[in-house]
This record gives C-alpha cells, sequence and structure tokens, in this order.
C-alpha cells in the first residue's frame, strides 16, 4: 500500500525553510542567503521512503507585499497551506514571536490545518532551558500536532521531523518518479543558483530587483568525448546603475558570481559546464505582470 504526504513549509524570512527542505531530501533543491525573500517560487522537494512519499513546498518567507512581485509571492503561501495535507512553522528562537507567525496561525486555525512548529537555531541558546518559555508561548496559541525545538545547521533533532510527519500521509498512488528529489527542471534550478550568488555577492537592495532568465541549455561532447552544456543567462535589474554594480569594475563582480555559479551547476549536473552570463535592464519589473511571468520569478 503507497501513501503520499503534501508538506507545506511555511515561516518568516530567514527561518531556515530552505536549509530544512533541502536536508529532508537530502540534495540542494532550493537557493539559501541570509536576506529576505530568497525563495520566491514554490519549489517541490521529493522524498520517497519505503511505500511513503513525502513532498515538501518550499514557500517564500511570509512578508508584507510591496510590489506585483510580492503579492505573487503572498498569494503562493496562501496556496500551499490550503494543497498540503499538513504543515510545518518554522520559527527561529533567537526571535520574538512576529505578526508573520502570527498570521499563519490564524490561517491554520481558519482551514483546521495540522501542524508541527520546529523551533529552528536552539545551537544559538546557551541555557536550553529557556526554550521552556518559548515553547509555552507558542502552545498558547495554537494546537500543534508536536513542536521539536531543533538546529537545521546542526542537525540537532532534525531525524524526528520524518517520524512526526508520517502519521499525516495518506493511502494512494505517489504523484512523482520515487528516484527524483524535485519536480522542478534542471534549467530552473541553474537559474536560481545564479540568483543565489548575487544574493551572496551583493548589498541589501539590489539582489530583490533581479531575476535570471536562461536562454541557452544546450548539451554537446567535446573532442575527447566528454559531455559540456552551453549555458547563457541573462540577469535581468530595474536600474542602469544596478547593472553596473553587478557587473563590477572590470567585470570582476560578474566574473566572481559566474565562477561560483558554474561550480554548482557542474555539480548538480555531473558534468563540465560552459556559463556565460549577461546583465540587462527592465525597469520597474517587479510591478508588470507580463515580466514577471516571462521571467517565472513567481508563481501564479
Amino acid at each position: 500500500m503507497t501513501k503520499n504526504l503534501f508538506v507545506a513549509i511555511t515561516g518568516r524570512p530567514n527561518a531556515g525553510k530552505s536549509s530544512l527542505t533541502n536536508l529532508l531530501v537530502g540534495e540542494k533543491i532550493s537557493i539559501v542567503s541570509e536576506k529576505p525573500q530568497t525563495t520566491r517560487n514554490r519549489i517541490n522537494g521529493v522524498l520517497t521512503q519505503g511505500d511513503t512519499q513525502y513532498v515538501f513546498i518550499d514557500t517564500p518567507g511570509m512578508m508584507k507585499a510591496r510590489t506585483k512581485l510580492g503579492e505573487r509571492m503572498v498569494k503562493s503561501i496562501r496556496s500551499s497551506v490550503d494543497d498540503g495535507d499538513c504543515a510545518i512553522l518554522m520559527a527561529d528562537v533567537t526571535k520574538k514571536i512576529s505578526p508573520v507567525e502570527q498570521k499563519l496561525i490564524r490561517s491554520f486555525d481558519e482551514n483546521g490545518t495540522n501542524v508541527i512548529l520546529l523551533l529552528n537555531k536552539i545551537d544559538l541558546v546557551k541555557n536550553k532551558e529557556e526554550l521552556l518559555p518559548i515553547i509555552e508561548e507558542y502552545r498558547k496559541l495554537y494546537d500543534f500536532a508536536e513542536i521539536i525545538p531543533i538546529s537545521v545547521k546542526r542537525r540537532i533533532n532534525t531525524d524526528q521531523i520524518i517520524p512526526a510527519l508520517e502519521k499525516f500521509a495518506v493511502e494512494g498512488e505517489h504523484f512523482f518518479p520515487d528516484d527524483i528529489a524535485t519536480d522542478r527542471t534542471e534549467r530552473f534550478l541553474c537559474g536560481e543558483i545564479i540568483r543565489e550568488k548575487i544574493l551572496w555577492t551583493m548589498e541589501q537592495e539590489i539582489p530583490h530587483g533581479t531575476a535570471v532568465e536562461i536562454e541557452k541549455f544546450k548539451s554537446r561532447e567535446n573532442s575527447k568525448g566528454e559531455e559540456i552544456i552551453d549555458i547563457g543567462a541573462v540577469v535581468i535589474c530595474e536600474k542602469n546603475s544596478h547593472k553596473g554594480m553587478i557587473i563590477g569594475k572590470g567585470g570582476e563582480r560578474l566574473k566572481q558570481i559566474g565562477t561560483m555559479a558554474r561550480k554548482d551547476i557542474e555539480e548538480l549536473l555531473g558534468c563540465k559546464v560552459n556559463l556565460q552570463i549577461f546583465v540587462k535592464v527592465k525597469e520597474d519589473w517587479r510591478n508588470r505582470e507580463n515580466l514577471i511571468s516571462e521571467f517565472n520569478a513567481a508563481d501564479e
């Protein structure tokens, strides 16, 4: 008898949602940075253990929408919670309960959602007794199915997550092949890797105004019969001044972004990659619905 379970992973930005998704599926499928809005699209991570298939829906961090792109991201979070059989609320124990968590909890309450609360980053709490009042504070807000203090970074108590979820699995066919880790294409993941490196190397505001479009993705063999994939990527930004900053003096920053991205893409694809990155300006693209869709910057 096969079972499946769709799990929406929710929480404020930087709570550790994408890192958790990568840990649970055993592969890097979601990009990670310390900047808010790193995850824009709904990304399904797939883990098949025995007869049970878990589908983890990595959602954008809940925030106040300031652009049409932001509005789409908020809609994506809501639809993910509605589509899931249960949810994980990721919370950062080093921060007080915020309006973000309270808003998510209200939506859980409205839908009668089964929720597992993961209190992340406990490795940063020296006196573990300090966790008790935090747990109690959350317990007063919602009847969580389980509350598990964890550290994704240090792998503390993360082995308790799957057993806690298992009881919510329902009988049914697997929706995805048992041997895949995500339903997203390699082309999409390559674009996300490039965007991750922009987030890592750029100042606070500029990365939020960038998108990556993969225009070329073609496999060939070199003279030695080895596979090489030629990838042509375009970084979209909102201002000419941003374009100059992304490229950097003498092209140094763009070269740095490309070198870092190529290394990760080669690891993802398992072969050599010829990566070329260009930069284009599309003013105020985050408020233009047609461009948001064209760049696949956020799910409908």
